[in-house]
């Protein structure tokens, strides 16, 4: 009984039970027999190492003569009467040489006395040496590895027997046929050392010919790809290989063309999404032929767009080192159009595939090309980089870009070039959270927990609630549109790193050429600025432009990004710019006819923001002072600049229709206009007038003409005053644009003078004078005698 109950104590375990069983035991009995095989592999490893430098050892060693020790002369001469009386007739040749062989082996003398061990003691089975003829390697006669294919296994009561066969081996006459182009090659190889030399129109003529089968071969494998690339794409590895072309006469040409080919390729066979490595369980599973034969597709895809892109990118560095190859097809000189060609593809490819595999490696390669010193190239980067910041709707793409970006400007401390920063104004950010942390402001979607199931719903409405929970998960991760709140966060973290970059720049490299771009960046993006740095930021600015040390261009867009912060957030500061109304005014007069017309744009954008955006805080004496300002110095400025502050004066006046008392002789109150004080509350604008405008009325130009008579009349919106609809809906910018005069012409076009020339004829006699009109009608109506020329008869007749 003892031994049954024993048996019957042992129960097979339930399905509960074995449902019990984690998927984390599983995992673990996996991981340690990988482990195990491993471990096994290793100690092999090792083993054979072991064997391989012992062999390599012996080899390479040469062998020692046993050492020789002088013996004394009583020694000498015994040994020879020893051998002398020994009977050598009995002894056979063989058996002396035999004697000698063992006399000169070791003795105790000639034995390594450094180790310890007794000479006869029994060594293990391990611890013996190998022998010489051991050591020596093995010269076994190679056989050929037979290629084998596996089988189907049989099934056996053992278990399973796997069965494979041999490959067939192709016969002699198939593998010529396979080998043709082999021996094509050689023989081309061949024929130019023994061909004669060549006059150069027929190296023309030959170097034409081969170019003209490398394109038809470009352009076949090329074509072959577009038409099917899930059965064809083995043929892009041999379209790459192209771009290794050796022959000297048509080298360069021939890879810069398999480098524009390789990437317009690429642009159409690309899919629109990104491809993800397959895991163990995915490759381990069976799926369907045509999955089977895409994920090859996208395998392959992969791999040659990856090493068609470490291609480019060894091009653009053999050029930037100076780096001569072996091969010698390319020279020198030829490396920067080969560069150009591939800095070239570079963009394209960033452009057009920024949801792709490697587009971060592609950023990563072409932004410090934005600061090459040549002009070409870093022209073709930064235009790359603005159309992807303008295109980027989503912000991943920006944020990798600026992320790079601000990474150099701080490993080559700030010494780049303006222009980086510049391709910053183009990112697409209107809309950021200010209020949240940028973790937070995508919430996840929250399901009930157990508990709270358990007390508020019944069993039923529980399996219906975790069924309802389980498809708004698979909804979720199914849905291909971008959420807005992921964009917000993006967006933030975005302009989080171009804030930082500012920042470092305006603490510590205000010196720098950077702080005209960083001063222009902050002034678009100043609206999105957090509340906390405000007071801060204004305090920089203004020591910034109390300093002397920035241009006028730089000081305007200190201006234009304070104003910009107190227009937003900062309308709940009680902060009075008045610092800044009176460092513009006093720096107006800046404007000229001879310096850079480009300045106008930002005085505009100041005034906008200054005194109409912010029309409740600007007193009526600050508004007439800048008015009086703005015609002084519209005398003494180009067409386009004049016409467009003309349209600023007409805003100002009527946003603040009591300035029209500038229209007036009269004068109010006590004082006198003081045009040098730089304080515009305290200069009596009222007591002057607008005598400017009578000067504009008779301009050249005559948009400023139409402007100067309607600031006359008050700025009126309706009636005999008022402007055209052509002018008047458009803004000062608007209009600065429109007839700028950048292409050194006039803008409109000036009409030429009217023609003078008579449409019509007199009829009648032209000649008044009688006498004269009847001598020429009678000329006219005889008819004249045809006389035969005679050229050999004397031009004179001689006289009788």
């Amino acid at each position: 009984m003892g031994p049954a109950s024993k048996r019957n104590k042992k129960k097979r375990p339930s399905f509960r039970k074995l449902l019990k069983t984690s998927n984390l035991k599983l995992e673990n009995k996996l991981k340690n027999r990988q482990f195990k095989q491993q471990s096994s592999a290793k100690k092999q490893r090792k083993e054979q190492r072991k064997l391989h430098k012992a062999i390599s050892d012996v080899s390479h060693q040469t062998l020692k003569p046993l050492e020789r020790y002088k013996k004394r002369p009583e020694d000498e001469e015994e040994e020879e009467e020893f051998l002398e009386s020994l009977p050598t007739d009995m002894m056979d040749e063989d058996d002396l040489e035999h004697i000698r062989a063992i006399a000169q082996k070791a003795s105790f003398l000639t034995r390594d006395l450094s180790s310890c061990a007794p000479v006869h003691a029994k060594k293990h089975k391990s611890e013996q040496a190998l022998e010489n003829y051991e050591k020596m390697p093995r010269k076994m006669q190679q056989e050929e590895e037979k290629e084998l294919i596996h089988l189907l296994p049989i099934k056996d009561k053992s278990g399973l027997i796997p069965q494979s066969m041999e490959k067939p081996v192709l016969p002699q006459a198939e593998e010529e046929e396979e080998e043709p182009n082999q021996e094509v090659y050689l023989q081309k190889e061949e024929e130019p050392e023994s061909a004669p030399l060549l006059t150069p129109q027929e190296q023309f003529e030959q170097r034409a010919q081969k170019l003209m089968e490398k394109k038809l071969r470009i352009a076949a494998l090329s074509s072959a790809i577009l038409a099917d690339p899930h059965v064809n794409i083995k043929k892009l590895k041999e379209l790459r290989a192209m771009l290794m072309e050796t022959d000297p006469c048509v080298a360069v040409t021939v890879r810069k063309l398999v480098m524009v080919s390789l990437m317009e390729v690429f642009k159409d066979i690309v899919p629109a999404y990104r491809i993800r490595p397959l895991t163990e369980e995915e490759k381990a599973a069976k799926v369907k032929k045509e999955t089977l034969q895409l994920r090859e597709f996208e395998e392959g895809l992969v791999s040659q767009y990856k090493f068609y892109l470490e291609e480019l990118e060894q091009t653009v560095k053999d050029w930037k080192q100076k780096k001569e190859k072996r091969s010698q097809a390319v020279s020198l000189q030829s490396y920067k159009g080969l560069a150009e060609v591939a800095v070239r593809c570079i963009c394209e490819l960033l452009v057009a595939l920024p949801h792709f595999n490697f587009h971060n490696n592609i950023i990563v390669m072409l932004v410090p090309l934005m600061n090459d010193s040549d002009k070409k190239v870093s022209e073709m980067c930064c235009e790359a980089v603005k159309k992807l910041l303008k295109q980027d709707k989503v912000g991943q793409a920006s944020l990798a870009m600026v992320k790079v970006i601000s990474g150099m400007v701080k490993s080559r401390n700030y010494r780049i070039k303006p222009v980086v920063l510049n391709c910053l104004l183009c990112l697409r950010i209107k809309e950021v959270d200010m209020k949240k942390d940028t973790e937070d402001t995508a919430p996840k979607k929250k399901f009930m927990s157990f508990k709270e199931k358990r007390k508020n719903l019944s069993r039923m409405q529980r399996k219906w609630k975790k069924a309802e929970e389980k498809l708004q998960k698979e909804l979720l991760e199914a849905e291909a549109t971008e959420s807005k709140e992921k964009k917000i966060k993006l967006h933030t973290e975005t302009l989080n790193v171009v804030f930082l970059i500012y920042f470092r720049i305006l603490k510590k490299a205000q010196k720098s050429v950077l702080l005209s771009s960083v001063l222009e960046g902050l002034a678009k993006f100043a609206h999105l600025i957090n509340l906390e740095f405000f007071d801060d930021l204004l305090a920089v600015l203004y020591n910034l432009i109390t300093s002397g040390d920035l241009t006028y261009r730089e000081s305007l867009h200190c201006i234009l990004t304070s104003f910009h912060i107190l227009s937003g957030q900062g309308d709940v500061l009680n902060i009075d710019p008045l610092k800044f109304y009176s460092h513009l005014y006093r720096t107006l007069l800046t404007l000229h006819a001879g310096g850079v017309n480009e300045d106008t744009v930002i005085v505009l954008q100041c005034l906008d923001v200054m005194l109409s955006k912010r029309r409740k805080q600007v007193t009526l004496q600050r508004a007439q002072a800048f008015l009086k300002r703005l015609n002084t110095v519209a005398l003494h400025l180009l067409p386009d600049s004049c016409v467009g502050i003309l349209a600023a004066n007409r805003m100002l006046m009527q946003t603040f229709p009591k300035c029209d008392i500038l229209l007036d002789n009269e004068t109010q109150g006590s004082g006198v206009y003081l045009p040098e004080l730089d304080v515009p509350e305290y200069c009596n604008p009222q007591n002057t007038a607008l005598w400017e405008l009578h000067l504009l009325k008779s301009h050249y130009h005559p948009v400023v003409r139409k402007f100067a008579a309607h600031l006359m009349k008050g700025a009126p919106s309706e009636g005999s005053g008022a402007l055209g609809v052509e002018l008047s809906r458009r803004s000062p910018l608007q209009l600065f644009e429109d007839y700028s005069v950048k292409d050194m012409s006039f803008n409109p076009p000036v009409a030429g003078p009217p023609s003078k020339k008579k449409e019509y004829f007199t009829i009648g006699h032209a000649f008044l004078h009688s006498e004269l009109s009847r001598q020429i009608d009678a000329a006219l109506q005889e008819e004249p005698e045809q006389m035969s020329l005679d050229f050999t008869s004397p031009h004179t007749q001689q006289e009788p």
